[in-house]
């Protein structure tokens, strides 16, 4: 049976901490009974989740396995390290995966098999706050997938200093939408418990709890320095602490300092010498643990970063120097890249760290870490002074691609400049003019099209003076998809049959199944079939989800939902399976505004908060679910539509690209007529209405046209607008409507009855607009059957509220079933993008409907009257 490594209790106990044990002892027994479950414990650093944990694991060791990662305090952290820890304790299939280039998908397949056929297992991954971005993957894949599997998992992350934009806050965000997950905090130890350590040693205890603030690491070192006087900061306890031990064990400590994770015997005495006692006193002083492998690591990563700091400039760079030498002189295949980059740094070794970190780039790369990659790639460029142009401008072009890959797009953009001038210098046109063309295809991601299309024209001018190639037939592909972009079919059909011609002459695969796709974006779904026939053939994983997602989005463009929807799932699902993330957010957004012209408008608000939990290089996903979530919100008549809508337009403007500024347009001409501000639909369109008419947009034409209509301004129409809409605005709101019913758009057929100018047709429009809880629009379309005389119109809940037992509504529903799951009303606001107080509302209006008085008894009401059958 597994066990963790010598796992060291505090020898000062736990305090306050029973209500989290017990937390996860209730855990673990509903995994071991089949379900799986997955606890977050939080904190801030040095509060005690190590200690937390390791007495949870001792108490389980003699009856269930365990297994234990622990992720790399190294600023730029080995790949899949708490997976090579487990890897060393699990099956041999996991070992050899994560020694080689396995990614990410691949590892956590194999990891789940290894607990299913090992079951039950109580997986520790400790410190996640530095996990590298293959590792992080592989915690979302497998707490996806373990749902019928008896495994534990817990995850224990520092909360207080993850930024918005830390990939840690987006993969929390996906694993707290599981129910079976339970959140444990730490906080700090009470004035009480501080005051319970304190006493044996006769100090102050107020003065120790003000000073530590109630931390249980800063208390315990402070306690440990003597108690002889109380250090003003943690550093100066740690310190004291370490000047009580000999001159040997303190050089002993200073090595295991500037050497994390874990330093093995081998490079100890490398560093210090022969070690013999000196490691036993640092043993015994509490300020190191030794592993079962016969690694050492300090007990506190606080203490840890103290030592490093209080190192003589001179003594660590020779520390450092003699790691880097150690470890270099370690067989090929067992060299830790992303080490020895770390200690060729702090050495100042320029030759070891662009040996060192490039490869190290390449290898975190290759497993999908690509934030790890790129600060591997700007360690090199940190020593690249001197390097031949050749060799700068491939680490440059490296160093792009993982920025790109990271949302870092303005790293991204100027690594391609310097690059581009690199090849200038060196004269080589071909490679000039690619890396230009990359350069012109980032830019439109943050929404520069203008400026890539213009970077993208001379890329193709300056490639046109060679010989044709794939260079020129990618420059080719890239403008079409730019063109089309823009709204410019013409120019975007143009190159994109000059990029097939270009690729069918040269008879390269990949060349050609780029280019096939980007012809099928604007000709129809046979072109895409071949590409995507190619792509699968050669094994072109990127270009495989490109073909899925034009096939997706071409299907649902023409309304041929149930087409559509079988693409999108396909495509989401090789997109998870193959890490795509970006190319996800693409089908997680179009998805959600097909969601949304079907009137399925709870999905599709849930398509979009995926998409807006994420960051991207690209902002066309974001803009398109913000329509998407405003538009649900202003249809159903929720608050705060406008703060979606206002950065959705704050992102499509300035990028001048019709297809990015025309659904905003649109959704605030709603948003303004659901209102009753008819007089701002013209203010709100009149832009992109300009840009409409000059590209000859049938469609948006015809959208912007009816809500100007709706709004009272009589104008000219082109005679080009496209079905229904051309129905619509000729005045013929019924064959408008019984077309969008045919094609699957209920809310926009109800919206055309609500077009005539007599009872029947309104009653229908007010009955349908009810029954899809649309009562903004209804209400609108109730008060012109009273200014028509009508009687008997029927207001009230709509249909959904009827049929709740207690008179809920969906949103109450829907807020309800969060609050069983465990969140707090900011959780639930941030879940459903709501403000704080529309929550508390919600909340309090469950509890007054459900007559009860706590969040507890609504939990137990919630499943006495079956309020969520749905759910």
């Amino acid at each position: 049976m597994s066990q963790i490594a010598s796992p060291r209790v505090d020898p000062l106990g736990l305090l306050e901490r029973e209500h989290a044990l017990e937390a996860l002892r209730e855990a673990l027994a509903e995994s071991t009974a089949g379900r799986s479950r997955l606890v977050l414990v939080s904190g801030e650093p040095g509060v005690g989740k190590t200690a937390l944990l390791k007495q949870f694991c001792n108490e389980q060791q003699s009856s269930i396995r365990i297994l234990w990662g622990a992720c790399d305090a190294l600023f730029t952290p080995r790949p899949l390290g708490p997976i090579l820890d487990i890897a060393q304790e699990a099956g041999p299939e996991l070992g050899e995966l994560v020694q080689g280039d396995a990614i990410p998908f691949h590892v956590a397949a194999a990891l789940i098999r290894e607990l299913r056929e090992h079951a039950p297992t109580v997986l520790v991954l400790e410190d996640v706050h530095w996990a590298d971005e293959a590792t992080l993957d592989v915690l979302r894949l497998v707490a996806r997938r373990v749902e019928a599997v008896p495994v534990l998992l817990v995850v224990s992350y520092r909360d207080e200093a993850l930024e918005p934009a830390h990939p840690l806050r987006i993969v929390l965000g996906e694993l707290t939408t599981r129910r079976a997950i339970e959140r444990v905090h730490l906080p700090p130890l009470s004035p009480e418990a501080v005051a319970q350590l304190a006493e044996p040693y006769e100090l102050d205890p107020d003065e120790l709890h003000r000073i530590t603030a109630g931390n249980p690491f800063f208390v315990t070192e402070v306690l440990a320095s003597g108690g002889e006087e109380i250090p003003e900061t943690v550093r100066d306890a740690v310190l004291a602490r370490v000047a009580r031990l000999t001159s040997g064990a303190r050089a002993v400590l200073q090595a295991v300092a500037i050497a994390p994770p874990d330093t093995d015997p081998r490079l100890l005495e490398a560093l210090t010498g022969a070690v013999d006692g000196r490691l036993d006193e640092c043993l015994a002083s509490g300020m190191l643990t030794a592993a079962a492998d016969g690694t050492v690591s300090f007990r506190h990563e606080l203490a840890r970063l103290a030592v490093e700091g209080s190192v003589a400039p001179g003594r660590g760079t020779t520390l450092h120097r003699r790691a880097l030498e150690t470890l270099a002189a370690q067989p090929e295949s067992a060299l830790d890249l992303a080490r020895l980059a770390h200690h060729a740094e702090a050495a100042g070794d320029r030759e070891a760290v662009l040996r060192f970190a490039p490869a190290a780039g390449a290898r975190a790369s290759s497993l999908g870490a690509h934030r790890e990659a790129a600060e591997q790639y700007a360690r090199a460029l940190r020593f690249s002074a001197g390097l031949e142009p050749e060799a700068l401008a491939a680490l440059l072009r490296r160093r792009s691609h993982e920025c790109y890959l990271t949302d870092q797009a303005d790293e991204a953009i100027d690594a391609l400049r310097r690059a581009t001038e690199c090849y200038r210098r060196l004269d080589d046109r071909r490679r000039e003019g690619d890396t230009l063309r990359r350069l012109s295809n980032i830019l439109w991601c943050p929404g520069r099209g203008r400026e890539g299309r213009q970077i993208g024209l001379e890329a193709v001018a300056l490639l046109q003076q060679l010989p044709p190639g794939r260079e020129l037939a990618a420059a080719c592909t890239n403008l079409s998809f730019l063109y089309r972009m823009a709204g410019d079919t013409k120019a975007a059909r143009d190159w994109g049959n000059r990029a097939l011609e270009l690729a069918e002459r040269l008879g390269d695969p990949e060349t050609h199944s780029r280019a096939l796709i980007t012809v099928g974006m604007l000709e129809g779904k046979r072109a895409l079939e071949r590409g995507l026939a190619l792509a699968e053939r050669e094994g072109l994983e990127e270009f495989v989800a490109d073909a899925l997602f034009g096939l997706a989005s071409a299907t649902a463009y023409r309304r041929s939902y149930g087409v559509a929807d079988g693409y999108f799932r396909a495509g989401l699902a090789y997109c998870s399976e193959h890490g795509n993330d970006l190319m996800q957010l693409y089908f997680l957004a179009f998805r959600a505004r097909v969601q949304l012209e079907q009137a399925q408008w709870t999905q599709a608000a849930e398509s979009a908060a995926l998409v807006l939990a994420e960051r991207a290089v690209s902002t066309l996903p974001r803009t398109l679910s913000l329509v998407v979530l405003g538009l649900v919100r202003a249809r159903r008549g929720d608050p705060d539509v406008q703060p979606l809508l206002d950065e959705a337009r704050a992102l499509a403007d300035p990028t001048g690209e019709l297809p990015r500024i025309a659904p905003v347009a649109a959704a605030r001409a709603e948003a303004a007529w659901l209102q009753g501000d008819f007089g701002a639909v013209a203010e709100v369109t009149d832009g992109a209405l300009d840009l409409a008419v000059q590209m000859r947009s049938a469609r948006i034409l015809g959208e912007l046209r009816t809500w100007r209509r709706r709004a009272g301004i009589d104008e000219p129409l082109e005679p080009f607008v496209e079905e229904p809409y051309a129905a619509q605005l000729a005045g013929d709101w019924e064959r408008a409507s019984a077309q969008w019913v045919e094609l699957g758009c209920p809310y926009e057929a109800a919206l055309a009855l609500a077009d005539a100018d007599n009872e029947v047709p309104l009653r229908r429009a007010h009955e349908r607009l009810l029954a899809l809880g649309a009562r903004p629009a209804a209400t609108i379309v109730a008060r012109r059957l009273r200014e028509r005389g009508a009687r008997s119109i029927q207001r009230g809940p709509r249909p959904a509220t009827t049929e709740s037992p207690a008179g809920l509504t969906a949103r109450e529903t829907e807020v309800l079933g969060l609050v069983t799951e465990g969140l707090r009303n900011a959780e639930i606001a941030e879940r459903l993008f709501l403000s704080r107080r529309t929550v508390d509302h919600h909340v309090s209006a469950i509890l007054r409907k459900v007559g009860v008085r706590t969040r507890g008894e609504a939990v137990a009401a919630a499943r006495r009257l079956d309020l969520l059958q749905d759910r």
